[in-house]
């Protein structure tokens, strides 16, 4: 039974158009990272749609001189 619900969820993940995999993540500056972004990321793309999340950094604000 539990070797079915790892299948499940294996293919599951596999389906999901919007998961664009850890390589397009990293390659992007970005982290993957299980169940949200931390403090100061935020959230990009999927790396496993919906478990797994792409979090880069946020752009440091800018200061006038």
């Amino acid at each position: 039974m539990g070797i079915l619900v790892l299948v499940f969820i294996l293919t599951s993940l596999a389906q999901h158009g919007d998961a664009h995999g850890p390589d397009s993540c990293n390659h992007g500056g970005g982290l993957c990272r299980v169940g949200t972004c931390v403090s100061g990321e935020y959230l990009a793309q999927f790396c496993f749609e919906p478990v797994i999340l792409c979090c880069k950094n946020l752009s440091p604000a800018t200061t006038e001189s």
